[in-house]
């Protein structure tokens, strides 16, 4: 994800206590505490506690890692754009370098930035930083729950890889392509599905910068708004039989009748998640290359999951599956 957002590997499967990655993982600790004590919403109290002075700590070290890479990626940048004005054939130039160049969240930031003026350099750090951070667990949480229910429900598993067998027909190891992800229409029903069931954030926060009336009541300007994103994906008023897993709610014939603000697991409106296409292509990519080499077996049933409301919904023990070599 690193890479993918700021053009820069960590290593991280491998160099575990790595500085940038160690304070992000610090960080989403301390949120569910930070959360569900009301002493520490009073910012100048927060700063006085152990946690409030190490949480600064975790942010400074974010902050200095991901302005040494603004500034490289900058001068990268700037260069590459003054190298591309040198030559003649500027247009064939620009087009091979971006055939070359492996696309960086943060090179679109930089565009927006340098060639047209759109955004500071504290936006283009302060949106890395939360596309790094927002995406660093999501995903694989995601993909994990995805998996559970595959491995509980075998005649879907058994329906994703036909849909695969078809896309790959002959060739079921070669590498996926665009349009190959584009096929996977029912792998992604699936992977909807379990994110109704467990959204990885399940819930989001807001301000209303206007008083706001709802009901008989009225909220103040600025009032802190939590929408229960697990909340409206299990409500009966939403969803019929929320607690059964049918991916089929995702056909396109059946969606096309939900509420645009039924599913949620990216939010919605202007202030949605930047990277919920690309979070979509991860995980079809990475599942895809899982099913059709391996069946998945789920050993426990869902009311064994526990599970905590933290930063992202987390099964407490883990779940215990084995695979399978097909």
């Amino acid at each position: 994800m690193t890479y993918v957002t700021l053009g820069v590997s960590l290593n991280s499967q491998t160099e575990g206590n790595e500085e940038y990655v160690s304070a992000i993982n610090r960080i989403s600790i301390y949120f569910p505490e930070w959360l569900l004590n009301p002493m520490y919403w009073f910012a100048p109290i927060f700063a006085m506690t152990k946690m409030g002075r190490n949480f600064k700590k975790d942010v400074e070290i974010i902050h200095r890692f991901d302005e040494k890479v603004f500034e490289r990626s900058k001068a990268n940048f700037v260069q590459k754009k003054q190298l591309q004005k040198s030559f003649d054939e500027g247009a064939q130039y620009e087009e091979e370098a971006k055939a070359k160049r492996k696309p960086r969240i943060i090179d679109a930031l930089l565009d927006l930035h340098v060639n047209q003026g759109l955004m500071s350099e504290e936006d283009v750090i302060r949106d890395a930083e939360g596309g790094m951070f927002a995406g660093h667990d999501t995903v694989a949480h995601a993909m994990s729950w995805t998996l559970y229910f595959l491995g509980r429900f075998p005649e879907v598993q058994e329906k994703v890889y036909l849909e695969l067998q078809e896309i790959f027909e002959n060739d079921i190891n070669r590498d996926i392509t665009i349009d190959d992800l584009t096929k996977m229409t029912y792998l992604e029903c699936v992977i909807k599905e379990s994110m109704r069931i467990y959204p990885p954030g399940p819930f989001i926060a807001r301000k209303n910068p206007s008083e706001m009336k709802i009901g008989n009541y009225v909220l103040p300007a600025n009032s802190t708004l939590l929408i229960s994103i697990y909340g409206i994906h299990h409500n009966p008023s939403v969803y019929e039989n929320p607690e059964v897993f049918d991916p089929d709610r995702f056909l396109p014939e059946n969606f096309k009748n939900f509420h645009p603000y039924a599913f949620l697991p990216f939010s919605a409106g202007p202030r949605n998640c930047i990277g919920n296409k690309l979070a979509m292509v991860e995980m079809k990519i990475v599942l895809a290359n899982v099913l059709r080499n391996f069946k998945v077996y789920s050993l426990d049933p869902q009311d064994k999951i526990v599970t905590s409301f933290a930063v992202m919904l987390t099964p407490i023990s883990g779940i215990r599956m084995c695979v399978e070599k097909r």
